[in-house]
């Protein structure tokens, strides 16, 4: 295994222990040596279905655009096996392509997402190929998405949902209460340092940028004591077998839209539009939308110490949202119950409240927000 200290000898059944060829090609992208082809590689060797030619690219009934990361390209490639059995004109391999478009998050490495500004980092330049025609479809993280949307298009669709909660990883540790004092943690997210410090203001959060592979093997190489990551991600690209422990959300309250997968298409598209909404998960996009709404409410981003999650249990929509100081000095929560039909009326409520309760912390978020009013997500009708 590249990472042979953060092998897990105790790890939960449900854990693969096995690594696969997929895993084992998606774990060459942590190698500079190959950096620079390991997109070509994983989508030449993961399976048949896995290539895009520029060929098949000018064929394609749909053209997907994604970030180029491992983890972007296998939600791609979800996103077309389920066109593929939904439509059986998009069942041929050529029938649907995946174009890789690189973006401002992807290319700037060596500075946090917070001094980046936060905004539309992971898709200006996906936004851009979409109103252009050169892609019909965008496939998202939805975490990754600000709450407003270029004018022209739209997303109105959201994937099944995976696990939301975030996955501890160390070779030292056994989990954040194990963690002594002084630990370093390696994380570019504001929302996991601010909850981090909380627990223990003696923790050093670094800067930790880059996909799950080479977050992986810096912390293998011993920069870090420990990181966190989302277990979606890892679930998606069978790399459970590096967990060392899954957080609860009382532990650490994931993000807005975590584990969820976004599909964007443009405004008035209707054969994109027909085509994506058959796959939509009604109660995801419900949970997605109302966590969406409270970020909005709150003016939210990737400077911002904001996490909530929405879940539906016995036909109850429940939600729970927090907004912290970056140096965990001060957490306000929230919850709400409700029906989902209101989802977007909860989380705006909810924001409202946290906005009213702690107006200092939101008038630090506001500092960076510029041009469009930030403005809760269209509900599709």
């Amino acid at each position: 295994s590249p990472h042979p200290n953060l092998k897990r000898t105790h790890a939960p059944t449900t854990y693969h222990t096995t690594m696969t060829v997929r895993r084992a090609l998606v774990l060459l992208a942590a190698t500079p040596l190959v950096a620079g082809f390991t997109t070509s590689v994983f989508r030449a060797k993961r399976s048949s279905q896995l290539r895009a030619t520029p060929a098949m690219e000018g064929e394609a009934l749909v053209k997907i655009g994604t970030r180029g990361s491992p983890l972007a390209l296998a939600q791609a490639y979800e996103t077309k096996k389920r066109l593929g059995e939904a439509f059986p004109e998009l069942a041929p391999d050529d029938a649907v392509s995946v174009n890789v478009i690189k973006t401002t998050g992807d290319m700037v490495l060596d500075k946090a997402l917070s001094e980046l500004g936060g905004k539309g980092l992971f898709t200006k330049e996906l936004d851009v190929a979409l109103l252009n025609g050169d892609v019909d479809i965008c496939v998202h993280s939805m975490k990754d998405v600000p709450t407003w949307l270029v004018p022209g298009t739209i997303l109105p669709c959201n994937l099944p949902r995976e696990d939301t909660r975030d996955a501890f990883i160390s070779p030292k540790c056994d989990g954040v209460a194990s963690l002594p004092d002084y630990a370093v943690i390696g994380s570019a997210s504001l929302r996991r340092q601010a909850q981090l410090l909380a627990k223990n203001p003696t923790l050093k959060v670094v800067n930790f940028r880059g996909n799950v592979q080479t977050r992986l093997r810096k912390l293998d190489d011993g920069e870090v004591d420990a990181t966190l990551l989302a277990l979606a991600g890892l679930k998606r690209m069978d790399m459970e077998e590096f967990v060392t422990t899954v957080l609860s959300w009382d532990e650490m309250l994931p993000a807005v839209a975590q584990g969820a997968i976004g599909i964007q298409c443009r405004e008035g598209d209707e054969t994109a539009l027909k085509y994506i909404m058959a796959l939509n998960d009604e109660d995801t996009k419900i949970c997605v939308d109302t966590e969406r709404a409270f970020l909005a409410a709150l003016d939210g981003n990737c400077r911002t110490p904001i996490a909530a999650q929405a879940h539906i249990e016995d036909g109850v929509l429940k939600f729970r949202g927090l907004i912290a100081a970056e140096d965990g000095t001060q957490l306000e929560e929230t919850t709400r119950e409700g029906s989902p039909k209101d989802g977007v009326s909860i989380g705006e409520d909810a924001g409202a409240e946290l906005k009213k309760r702690a107006p200092h912390l939101v008038e630090a978020l506001n500092q960076e927000v510029s041009g469009a009013k930030l403005e809760a997500p269209k509900v599709a009708a």
